[in-house]
């Protein structure tokens, strides 16, 4: 017994390790990103809406595809090291990339990286209790921020001696190390038992519910550049932008697991409830607050909000979904998710140019109210 848990506990080192290193390559692209595909290889803003939008769209898709072959296979190693390899290899295109035609491929690639996420939720679901599994997700996610947030910073403290392309050749780097931590250090678990196939008959009613919910509020999800660009219009310097980015990352990596904890010690449902409330509150006060320091607070609020939802939502989808084709279900919620969180930002941009700035605020705002109300008829 003690062996199968040190054994557990490496595992989910290990994966938070590597999702650090991926993170950290990731978040040293992420800050020039936009710069880079319109100022350098000439793409106008739709085309910068477009290549992004197709990323979305197939790290939908391939958390589901990915999820659902798993299962079959019942493998999830191969589906996380590749993962990390696409991500390292789409960012060495990127840098040989001199048209933004040459971008669509790479671009593919590295969002089809994301099939990793599914296989590997699952496995850390598997090698987890109930004790435990709300901490380990929150481990998890805390080096997810934590590497963005130090990847921002290679990008600002670098980026002006590298360049574009040294900077991206060197964010390959890290997933490259990534893969080897995994091809090194993880075993795949055998198990005897046979697939029989997943569709959402299986998902029980109290699964449906919470996974219309949770469409539902991640219809009204909006993307955080709208925070960013309304700190703008507020009357932020521009130079300062990149910092209230950093503001909300921290905050999410510094609070994902002690939330994760407080979901082990209490419960779950709590949590969640409690995300939607900070997203909620984080809506109705940018339309009140006036003043910077205010605006500074609210994105510590949505930080908050990025750090309660994320490890705690996989905790919960995990442990509601069949035991027998765990990864597909959670790949399957993650595809739905977010296709549904595709238009978000599309409707928040609809809302912004034809009502006001403050519409996809109030909007979102009572969608995170539904969702509130939802979540008390589903039972943990």
């Amino acid at each position: 017994m003690a062996e199968k848990q040190k054994e557990s506990k490496k595992i989910v080192r290990v994966f938070s390790l590597a999702s650090f290193l991926n993170d950290l390559g990731s978040d040293m692209i992420y800050p020039v990103w936009p710069l880079f595909v319109t100022t350098i290889l000439g793409a106008n803003m739709s085309v910068l809406g477009f290549i992004d939008g197709l990323g979305n769209a197939i790290v939908s898709i391939s958390q589901a595809v990915s999820g659902y072959l798993s299962d079959k296979m019942r493998k999830r190693k191969m589906f996380i090291w590749l993962g990390y390899l696409f991500g390292a290899i789409s960012r060495i295109g990127y840098g040989l990339s001199t048209v933004w035609q040459h971008l669509i491929p790479f671009r593919v690639l590295d969002r089809f990286g994301k099939m990793r996420g599914a296989p590997r939720d699952a496995m850390i679901a598997d090698v987890s209790t109930r004790k435990d599994r709300g901490r380990n997700f929150g481990l998890l996610r805390t080096m997810d921020n934590l590497g963005a947030v130090c990847g921002i910073l290679i990008c600002i403290l670098f980026f002006n001696v590298l360049g574009y392309k040294k900077l991206f050749f060197l964010a390959a780097i890290p997933s490259i190390i990534g893969v080897l931590l995994i091809l090194t250090f993880i075993k795949e678990r055998k198990t005897e038992r046979l697939y029989k196939g997943f569709s959402l008959k299986d998902l029980s009613r109290n699964f449906k519910l919470f996974l219309f919910l949770s469409a539902l509020f991640a219809s009204g999800s909006f993307s955080y550049s709208f925070l960013l660009v309304y700190a703008k219009e507020f009357g932020f310097k521009i130079s300062f932008i990149p910092v209230l980015y950093l503001v909300f990352t921290a905050t999410a990596s510094l609070m994902a697991l002690p939330f994760g904890k407080l979901a082990d010690r209490f419960s779950r449902k709590s949590i969640l409830i409690l995300s939607y409330i900070f997203f909620g509150l984080m809506c109705v006060g940018f339309p009140i607050i006036k003043t910077q320091s205010g605006i500074i607070l609210l994105f510590v609020l949505y930080g908050l909000h990025k750090a309660s939802i994320e490890p705690v939502q996989r905790t919960f989808v995990s442990e509601l979904s069949p035991v027998d084709c765990r990864a597909s279900a959670l790949g399957t919620f993650k595809m739905i998710v977010g296709l549904c969180a595709l238009p978000a930002s599309f409707i928040a941009g609809l809302l912004w140019d034809n009502i006001g700035m403050f519409a996809p605020f109030y909007f979102s705002a009572v969608l995170s109210v539904l969702a509130i109300i939802l979540m008390l008829f589903v039972k943990e």
